[in-house]
């Protein structure tokens, strides 16, 4: 069978004759470990572990674990590991990205990797597309792993702090990519060490690796607090921009979808907050509000970029049609959607701690991924993870016929000719499953097939677990389903045998998406395992795809447009045309996840600086505490006579000098004759010593473990507070930073200089603010000591 692999198999594998070998080996294995009883296999997890101990490398192990875990799958789940499968699997080993179409069994390839790396005793993260999946990957699956000797953990959201733990601590974890992010933060943000969850990022494997690494990656995971700003001023400039037109008070730049005030548009807001120039500094707080308030009015759409659901915003993802469970937009646009909708504010969000997800999972230490999709982002696959992403043949030869696309000039006639199809195709008996890209577009294609009483289902924005439960129904003969894209995503759709002698399951798309990759999604759910069946995109140039398209551009085509008397677009050549317009949104989307990964960069750098502070004080016990402390003391001392002795400074300040020195050395009697002959560095040398004669003192203090609690609570809570006030202000730069472009500045360096400055003021404010106020609650303490006494 290997030898046949060889012409499908695509060039950009690395070294396949060594594949194609450990597949031999693992097939030569086979009669080995049949004779195996199910305790000698579980018993091989300790022999491999034994083998590690002793030198040997994973790689040296692969072929052996792999031929363990298919004989684990046969006698547990009654599958056997095919020999693409098994390619899968050492693709995935060696840390890259696996593209194998739908219906290929990739949640079984993940069992053979994720059994090796855990050998390792550092913990295996399976990521998965929604909640449902990894819940049933970890049931079914799972067999396999503790069968095998290794324990299976689930991390899902609303888990208690404690079952966490234990999700994380098993060999194996299976859970969502937004969870595990999350996770991370939440762990930078404990007060005790023994509060966090995670314990470390050793390997990971993201199965539908483009939507969660690629698609997901443009919104970057936020955790925020809710801050003290009133909700009137939302409900007020709503009540504004119910009055705006687009191109009077406002534009839309297409390709972005950014919102620009015109200068009539400011001036109605100038007017209405009885100001001057909404631009002036004092009035950035209201700018900020009027732009999401912008944002919410032209931009975001009902039931497309979100719905109304018991009175609250929920957000939608526009890749799958699924409600995304506790998301919600910061910076004030949730709520600016909520006074648009007419609905009660919440409070505002102001962020707390922030990662995106390109920069959660650079950090594994070995990451891959599966996916039917992969190819055409390979390029930032590579630019962004270093993931080559290599295409893995079929274990059968695809039977699918995949029809030229349909263009239509209008909506109508698109969705007339839809309707024609259904009709004829559902008259044969074979199953269809008709795709849209949002809520909206499934209801209305839905009211049309009403007409012609067509019966049909319509799924979108349910549970996950209904939602499988449903798609995979679709596969029946005479059923008829609408579903956005992405719905059940990872659940295979079975035909019925009748149904494949009918010619198999019939996709319509009724619009291109935003990337071709999900395109790709939707045919490949039709024509699993070489079954039969059909796709078609049955689009029209008034899709929601071409609003984002250059206007004038697309107004160009339209002129030149010929249609037929049923509004098919017959020149010029509108797959040209569609396929353009595709491709230049993609590489739009892919610069907007290069703008937020460059922007972030310092942001991400500057976190783990912060976030290694906080392990440090954690990590101490409360004795050593004071250490830490007397370290922010020197360095404060360093930058007080810094900031009064530079070159810089002519005359300095020598009572200042005293006066911010006395903050942190207890009982300073300096005068200023003292130092008047000294340099800054003598006065530098002359505070250390100070600092050292109050020694006895701290030592006092560092034999109480109650004070040491008391000094790691409070730094950690000053760190805290002024990392979000440091990415607050970082937020607010980041908003004018495009500007900058226009002045022929590089914007990523001006931000970079920024972030930096404002960071070096950020720490030593950390570290001053804790030094003077701890050593202010020392000298209390020690004055009612005093006081006790004397009484």
């Amino acid at each position: 069978m290997l030898t046949s692999m060889k012409k499908f198999f695509n060039e950009s594998s690395k070294d396949l004759k060594r594949i194609y070998k450990l597949v031999d080996n693992v097939n030569e294995l086979e009669n080995k470990y049949e004779k195996y009883s199910d305790q000698e296999l579980k018993g091989m997890k300790d022999h491999f572990k034994d083998l590690l101990a002793s030198g040997k490398s994973l790689m040296d192990i692969q072929a052996e674990a792999f031929a363990v875990v298919r004989e684990a799958s046969k006698r547990v789940l009654g599958l056997r590991h095919y020999d693409v499968q098994l390619i899968g699997g050492f693709v995935l080993n060696e840390g890259a990205i696996a593209q194998m179409n739908t219906g290929e069994g990739k949640t079984l390839v993940a069992t053979l990797p994720s059994y090796l790396h855990a050998l390792e005793g550092k913990g295996v993260h399976i990521i998965t597309a929604n909640e449902y999946l990894a819940s049933r990957d970890k049931d079914l699956m799972g067999e396999v792993h503790e069968f095998l000797g290794m324990t299976v953990g689930l991390n899902i959201s609303q888990m208690l702090p404690s079952d966490k733990r234990e999700a994380y601590a098993a060999d194996i974890t299976y859970g969502t990519g937004t969870e595990f992010g999350f996770d991370y933060l939440r762990d930078n943000m404990v007060f005790r060490k023994e509060e966090k969850v995670q314990r470390g990022h050793h390997f990971a494997i993201v199965d539908e690796v483009d939507s969660i690494l690629i698609d997901e990656a443009r919104t970057p995971l936020i955790i925020a607090g809710q801050s003290s700003e009133g909700a009137e001023l939302f409900h007020i400039t709503a009540q504004i921009m119910k009055t705006f037109k687009e191109k009077v008070d406002y534009e839309i730049s297409n390709e972005s979808k950014a919102t620009f005030l015109t200068d009539e548009g400011a001036t109605k807001i100038e007017k209405a907050f009885g100001i001057d120039n909404l631009y002036d500094i004092e009035h950035q707080d209201l700018l900020h509000n009027v732009t999401q308030a912008l944002k919410a009015h032209a931009v975001l759409k009902l039931d497309v970029d979100y719905i109304v659901k018991d009175g609250e915003i929920s957000l939608i993802d526009k890749f799958t049609g699924r409600v995304m469970e506790g998301r919600s937009f910061s910076e004030g646009l949730h709520q600016a959607i909520e006074a648009k909708e007419g609905l009660e504010i919440s409070a505002e969000n102001e962020t707390q701690a922030t990662i995106t997800i390109q920069n959660y999972f650079r950090l594994y230490h070995s990451l891959s991924g599966m996916t039917g999709s992969a190819m055409p982002s390979k390029g930032e696959f590579w630019e962004t993870y270093q993931l080559p992403v290599i295409e893995i043949p079929t274990n059968k030869p695809i039977q699918r016929v995949d029809e030229p696309d349909l263009i239509f000039k209008d909506e109508l006639s698109k969705h007339k000719k839809i309707v024609a199809e259904v009709k004829r195709i559902h008259a044969q008996g074979r199953p269809i499953l008709i795709g849209t890209t949002s809520i909206e577009q499934s209801e209305k294609l839905s009211i049309h097939l009403d007409r012609e009483k067509v019966h049909h289902q319509i799924l979108n924005a349910k549970t996950e677990a209904d939602e499988a439960k449903i798609i995979t129904k679709a596969g029946q003969k005479g059923q008829v389903m609408i579903a956005t894209n992405m719905a059940g995503r990872g659940t295979d759709i079975l035909l019925d045998e009748d149904v494949k002698e009918l010619g198999g399951l019939q996709i319509i798309g009724t619009e291109r998406h935003e990337s071709n990759r999900i395109d790709m999604q939707l045919r490949g759910r039709s024509g699993r395992q070489g079954d039969p069946g059909s796709t078609q995109f049955i689009i029209s140039l008034e899709d929601d795809l071409f609003s984002y398209y250059d206007e004038e551009e697309t107004e160009k085509y339209m002129k030149k447009v010929k249609t037929d008397d049923t509004g098919l677009v017959l020149s010029p050549s509108p797959e040209k045309f569609v396929k353009m317009v595709q491709e230049t949104i993609e590489q739009t989307h892919q610069s907007s996840r290069t703008h937020l990964l460059k922007l972030e960069h310092p942001l991400n750098e500057q976190s783990q600086i912060i976030y290694s502070m906080r392990d440090r004080i954690l990590d101490m016990e409360p004795d050593q505490m004071f250490t830490i402390l007397k370290e922010y003391i020197q360095n404060y001392i360093h930058q007080i006579v810094m900031m009064h002795y530079s070159t810089e400074i002519e005359e300095p300040d020598v009572q200042a000098v005293i006066d911010e020195l006395s903050l942190v050395i207890l009982s300073l009697d300096w005068q200023e004759s003292d130092l008047q002959n000294l340099n800054g560095s003598e006065i530098e040398e002359k505070a250390l010593t100070a600092l050292a004669e109050m020694e006895p003192i701290l030592l006092t203090l560092q034999e109480d473990a109650e004070w040491g609690g008391q000094l790691r609570a409070y730094m950690l809570q000053q760190i805290d507070t002024n990392w979000m006030s440091h990415l607050d202000e970082m937020n607010r730069v980041k908003e004018g930073i495009g500007l900058s472009g226009y002045g022929q500045q590089d914007p990523y360096m001006l931000f970079g200089k920024e972030a930096l400055s404002q960071f070096n003021n950020l720490l030593n404010k950390i570290q001053s603010e804790i030094s003077i106020h701890f050593m202010e609650y020392v000298k209390s303490s020690q004055d009612e000591d005093e006081m006790e006494e004397n009484h």
